[in-house]
């Protein structure tokens, strides 16, 4: 490695010494007035030329691009609000393309239309009020209105109304774990600071809360279709970030405060297994893996383990040290009725503490 970008500073600094070179010869001419440098008309017609190449190229590239990467694109969102998220991001995306389209056509275009020739000069326009305000206003109204529209669906988003029967839960945060604590029969989260966290309460709950006795605190969060969850967010040392990419949520866990998020599943993790997007994903995915598992095999270490179903997951979205990448909790989306089962078999707050 010290060899190559030791090659790579030699090289460089050849590069710098031969455009030195040139700046110098420029610098100096002749007594012709003439230089070799200067573009003739043949050098004009294959800039021109090139100009509408790269432009090709450029369409090209980018189409491909779409094409190639949209397997990356995420399914459907699963949430309520997912829908106008995406619509945004789609708008975005059009609205760009478009422009982008239309400008790197003349910009290539005009530098092949009005490539330099002999005896041709370009007209010295000084300016144009009507046209300067035409490029002005319209992008002015365009951007307007599309941060208008932004600003509008990120208040129906983050601005919800708590439903009567509202989920709510705590997701807290910690290197590198999540936890998420679900607030009891009377769905009301008892208080907690990081002074009362000792052996079993390791979220800090006030034990002389009554509020805090019928909470529940489990490494996996379960979430009942059709039905809002009102998500409590904390974190237990540095900034971290609550992210659910299919359900389009993501929210800072800040130290020192509760930061809030709300949105209602619509899709359970089953249904979601049985669409031909998640089924064609998990095809792939199992090849890569059985691919890696050769090599693994190969090289005398252990085969990776089975991944044969997807499943929802709460990521860290936030650097927040080594093992970052592997912070992560499962989501799983059911019915009611499995939500109501699985619910009744976790401790309560009170009953682990008397354990």
């Amino acid at each position: 490695m010290t060899v190559f970008l030791v090659l790579i500073v030699i090289i460089l600094f050849a590069v710098a010494i031969w455009q030195m070179n040139k700046i110098y010869a420029l610098s100096k001419g002749n007594s012709s007035g003439e230089s070799g440098e200067v573009a003739n008309e043949k050098d004009n017609r294959i800039n021109a030329k090139l100009m509408v190449m790269f432009m090709v190229f450029l369409y090209f590239l980018m189409f491909y691009c779409f094409w190639h990467y949209s397997k990356f694109y995420l399914p459907e969102a699963s949430s309520a609000h997912g829908g106008k998220y995406d619509n945004l991001m789609f708008i975005s995306i059009a609205l760009i393309m478009v422009v982008q389209i239309i400008t790197q056509f003349l910009l290539h275009f005009f530098a092949y239309k009005y490539k330099g020739k002999k005896g041709q000069h370009a007209l010295f326009y000084a300016d144009n009020d009507k046209l300067e305000f035409i490029w002005t206003i319209i992008p002015v109204i365009v951007l307007a209105g599309l941060i208008i529209y932004g600003l509008f669906t990120w208040s129906d988003i983050m601005n919800f109304d708590e439903d009567e029967d509202a989920l709510v839960v705590e997701l807290y945060a910690q290197r590198f774990n999540w936890k998420a604590r679900y607030a009891g029969e009377d769905n009301i989260l008892g208080d907690a600071n990081v002074r009362f966290i000792e052996g079993i309460n390791q979220l800090g709950i006030d034990p002389s809360d009554v509020d805090g006795q019928d909470d529940v605190v489990t490494q996996e969060l379960h979430l009942p279709v059709g039905r809002q969850v009102v998500f409590k967010l904390r974190s237990q040392d540095v900034l971290h970030s609550a992210y659910m990419p299919h359900f389009r949520a993501q929210m800072n866990v800040v130290p020192g405060m509760i930061t809030q998020f709300s949105f209602t599943p619509t899709v359970t993790t089953e249904e979601i297994r049985k669409t031909d997007y998640m089924q064609d994903k998990m095809r792939t995915i199992q090849e890569i893996r059985k691919e890696k598992s050769k090599e693994l095999a190969a090289a005398g270490e252990p085969a990776l383990n089975d991944y044969d179903e997807f499943d929802y997951y709460l990521l860290c979205n936030k650097i927040c040290g080594e093992s970052h990448y592997n912070m992560q909790m499962k989501i799983i989306v059911e019915s009611q009725e499995d939500y109501d089962k699985w619910i009744k078999t976790q401790k309560t707050f009170e009953a682990s503490v008397a354990q």
